[in-house]
């Protein structure tokens, strides 16, 4: 009976988040593939043809996955000795650095692509806007499995002569192999499902595949061919996320109850390593984002602050007219629902996957949207709900819960472990005095975990306030948010417009920044040592 009582109160936590996803993930993305693949009702093959027998397409797919692999190399090149030098050793600054480090992963992709040039296409701006973005990803994946090495390992190789990049290589190197394969395969994936950046700084004859969809369901209205190529997207991320599963369970092991401590460098050698290696961090954060503040700053006259005072005037001269002061409280205002939406959601998800014990099912629901090209999650919108009694174009709310399907897997992933650890014996103890399933985690699941879910709604915030990729279809002319008004911005003839493009980037990047350094601070929490955490969302941090 009490498993049985049990089954029920997991099936009730996952009712609502399985009819919306089913609504607002499954039904839109099938909506798009069925238009595209029977374009008249019947099963239509010929974009397969015209796919793999264009070699310009080919020559996209080859190019994605080229730029991919390179981003790949270069973010290890840079992620792999800052993750050594921040968990192996303790110096003034370090957890501050830390904190700062997570600043590019939540800036918006628009905002890193003015960054490294602002429309200047070139496959090694394109690359350094990767690596730029996911370094984060390696110094905290890395470094996480670094933090749990044992000192008397190395120790001991030093004892039998391994010492400096031997003792390295010997020891903490090949104890972290499934974490560096893990956040190469996840770099990889971040890299050939980039749009923002990729939309500014691909070369204008070499796009990726995700800015090809766009281009197809927008610019050409070629569905038969944008659905295969979203066919083609789906399958290489699947085979993705797939390995780093199978990546995550081989290299999975249980966590030392208490995390090594860094120690000061002993060596000249070390000191010169640590303080090159994080000399060469800082200016790699530090550059990119100075450029796009001195572009907002300076004018042909020298400094100037009218970039942003004339923010609240709006821009004509293009396709859309645009006010940038209306498009920070539309980001405001949508990123909050969706953020609210984005909780009410995983929630329920990760309270079932805590009295369960195990998070497969769980992994394999929210986790589908990063599956999915975001742009082909935007279009699929406009195609399903079109007609009555689902006609929800005009509807304000299209947006927000877009944006809270793309947040949904990172709030399950930070959510999740907190409510696993809660011990469970405060949950039958309840239970035994009569207490609902509800009650349960009303009046004692959710007040103990309140903390992590603060840190959840900022990281749903911050990447809500940053997406582009479904938001750029559904964001109404009038009201585009932040990052759709950039783009806008950077279409409008004149200087001026570009300017207050720089000038409202500089403001995203503020913001997101402010929200990524708070959540610096509770780093601790995003780890991926919990046991259920097997796959992409168990990197995460």
């Amino acid at each position: 009976m009490d498993r049985r009582r049990a089954a029920l109160g997991r099936a009730a936590l996952l009712a609502a988040p399985l009819i919306f996803l089913a609504l607002f993930f499954l039904y839109p993305v099938g909506s798009i593939l069925n238009l595209g693949l029977r374009p008249e009702g019947r099963l239509d093959l010929g974009g397969f043809v015209s796919v793999f027998g264009d070699p310009d397409l080919r020559s996209v797919i080859g190019f994605t996955i080229g730029q991919a692999f390179l981003s790949t190399v270069v973010t290890l090149a840079l992620g792999l000795p800052a993750a050594f030098a921040l968990s192996r050793y303790r110096f003034r600054g370090r957890t501050a650095l830390r904190a700062l480090a997570i600043v590019p992963f939540v800036l918006p992709t628009v905002v890193v692509g003015l960054a490294f040039g602002g429309g200047e296409g070139s496959l090694p701006a394109l690359v350094a806007a990767h690596a730029f973005f996911n370094v984060a990803v390696v110094i905290r994946v890395v470094g996480t499995a670094w933090d749990a090495v044992d000192p008397a390992l190395e120790d001991a190789a030093e004892e039998l002569g391994a010492h400096g990049w031997r003792r390295a290589t010997a020891v903490l190197i090949p104890l972290a192999r499934p974490a560096i394969a893990g956040a190469a395969t996840l770099v990889f994936l971040f890299s050939f499902t980039s749009f923002g950046a990729a939309l500014l700084l691909a070369p204008p004859a070499s796009p990726t595949l995700e800015v090809e969809i766009w281009r197809r369901t927008t610019q050409l209205l070629d569905l038969p061919v944008a659905a295969v190529l979203t066919i083609v997207q789906i399958a290489f991320v699947s085979l993705l996320l797939g390995l780093d599963a199978a990546i995550a369970a081989r290299g999975a092991v249980d966590q030392p109850a208490t995390l090594a401590l860094p120690r000061e460098p002993r060596t000249s050698g070390e000191r010169a390593f640590v303080a090159v290696t994080i000399a060469g961090l800082l200016v790699f954060i530090a550059v990119p984002l100075a450029r796009v503040v001195s572009r907002s700053l300076i004018g042909p006259a020298g400094i100037t602050l009218d970039r942003y005072t004339h923010l609240g005037e709006g821009r004509t001269g293009g396709l859309f007219d645009i006010d940038p002061a209306a498009a920070i409280g539309t980001s405001l205002r949508t990123s909050s629902l969706a953020t609210t939406i984005a909780l009410l959601i995983a929630l329920p998800v990760a309270a079932a996957v805590a009295r369960a014990g195990s998070a497969r099912g769980a992994w394999t629901l929210i986790g589908l949207p990063l599956g999915v090209s975001a742009v082909t999650l935007g279009f699929g919108y406009v195609v399903a709900f079109h007609d009555p009694p689902l006609d929800l174009r005009g509807s304000a709310w299209l947006v927000p819960i877009a944006q809270a399907v793309v947040a949904l897997p990172f709030v399950l992933r930070i959510v999740t472990p907190a409510l696993a650890t809660i011990h469970r014996e405060l949950a039958e103890q309840a239970g035994a005095l009569g207490a609902s399933p509800w009650r349960v985690v009303r009046d004692i699941t959710l007040p103990v975990a309140a903390s992590v879910i603060a840190t959840a709604a900022v990281f749903a915030f911050a990447i809500s306030l940053g997406e582009f990729g479904a938001t750029a279809f559904l964001a109404r002319a009038g009201r585009p948010t932040m990052p759709v008004a950039i783009v806008r911005l950077l279409g409008q003839p004149g200087a001026a417009s570009l300017g207050q493009a720089y000038a409202m980037a500089t403001l995203l990047m503020l913001v997101t920044a402010a929200l990524a350094l708070g959540l610096g601070g509770a780093a601790g929490r995003l780890t991926g040592g919990s046991r259920w955490s097997g796959g992409v969302l168990g990197h995460l941090e």
